[in-house]
C-alpha cells in the first residue's frame, strides 16, 4: 500500500514539472514577443555641404559640412536634446556621420552615442556625374528627353526617371570598369529598404525605441516611395538637417511626418 501510494505522488510531482515547464515556454515565448516593440525612426538630411554650395554632383562622393551646414545641423541636435535615442545610424559618407555626431553632441538623453555607420543608407551614385556641375548633368538628361533644360525643369521628374536617366547616360560616358556605374532606380530602392528593414527588426526586438538614422536628401525621398508608391516629395525636396519620422510596428512602416524644420527652428532659439 505504502508503495503505491508512494509511486502515485511520484506520478503527481512528475505531472506538475511537466505543467511548470509548459508554462515556462509560453511565458518565455509570450515575453519574447512583448519585446518587440515600435520603432520611431528620426530620418535627418545631413548638413549643408561645400559641393552643395558650389552646386556640384554629390552623391557617392563627399563634402564637409561648412561652416552654416554646421551651425543648422546643431541647431537641430538641440531640439532633438530630449529624444532618448536608443541607436544612432548613418550613411557611411562623411557628411552623414559628420552630422550625426553633432546632433548627438547635443543630446542630453541618449545614454548610447555610439554611430553606426551602414553604405545602405548612401545617396544615389551618379556615377561619372559625380563631382560635376549639376547643370551639366540636367542638361544632359534634358536633352536625352528631348527638351531644353528651362522645359525639362519646368515639366519637373519624378526621382524614378531622374535615377534611371542618370543610369542610362552613364552608361554611354564611360567604360566598364572605369568607374562605379550610377544606379538604377531599382538598386538604389532595393538598398534602401533592405538597411531599414533589417536596422528596424533589430531595434524593436528591444522593445519601444527611437532611432536617429541620418542620410540624404534623394534617398530619403526614395525611403518614402518606397513605403507609399508614388508619394510626393515637398517643392524644394528634403531640406538640409530636416527631420522626417518613419514608424515601424508589427512589420509594418508608415510615415508620420515629412521635412519637419522644427527642430531646426526650436534649437536656434
Amino acid at each position: 500500500m505504502k508503495k503505491n501510494i508512494w509511486k502515485l505522488m511520484m506520478v503527481f510531482c512528475a505531472l506538475l514539472l511537466i505543467a511548470g515547464c509548459g508554462n515556462d515556454t509560453s511565458t518565455s515565448k509570450a515575453d519574447s514577443k512583448e519585446k518587440d516593440g515600435t520603432v520611431t525612426f528620426y530620418v535627418v538630411r545631413h548638413g549643408k555641404t561645400m559641393l552643395n554650395t558650389t552646386d556640384r554632383v554629390q552623391g557617392w562622393s563627399d563634402a564637409v559640412l561648412t561652416p552654416d551646414g554646421e551651425k543648422v545641423v546643431t541647431a537641430a541636435g538641440k531640439g532633438l536634446k530630449d529624444v532618448d535615442f536608443g541607436a544612432t545610424y548613418s550613411s557611411d559618407s562623411g557628411r552623414a556621420i559628420q552630422t550625426a555626431n553633432l546632433i548627438l553632441k547635443e543630446s542630453d538623453k541618449s545614454a548610447d552615442k555610439k554611430l553606426q555607420t551602414d553604405e545602405r543608407f548612401r545617396e544615389f551614385n551618379f556615377g561619372s556625374y559625380e563631382g560635376d556641375l549639376n547643370e551639366n548633368m540636367w542638361t544632359d538628361i534634358a536633352k536625352s528627353q528631348g527638351k531644353t533644360l528651362e522645359e525639362w525643369q519646368s515639366a519637373g521628374l519624378s526621382p524614378k526617371d531622374f535615377a534611371n536617366s542618370v543610369a542610362a547616360l552613364d552608361k554611354k560616358r564611360v567604360k566598364e570598369g572605369e568607374n562605379w556605374p550610377a544606379e538604377d532606380y531599382a538598386t538604389i530602392q532595393a538598398r534602401l529598404k533592405e538597411g531599414l528593414t533589417d536596422v528596424a527588426k533589430k531595434e524593436s526586438k528591444k522593445g519601444d525605441s527611437n532611432v536617429l538614422l541620418v542620410s540624404h536628401g534623394l534617398s530619403i525621398g526614395a525611403l518614402l516611395d518606397t513605403i507609399e508608391p508614388g508619394y510626393k516629395l515637398p517643392s524644394k525636396g528634403i531640406q538640409n538637417a530636416s527631420v522626417t519620422k518613419i514608424t515601424y510596428k508589427d512589420g509594418k512602416f508608415s510615415i508620420e511626418d515629412v521635412n519637419d524644420m522644427s527642430y531646426v527652428e526650436n534649437g536656434s532659439k
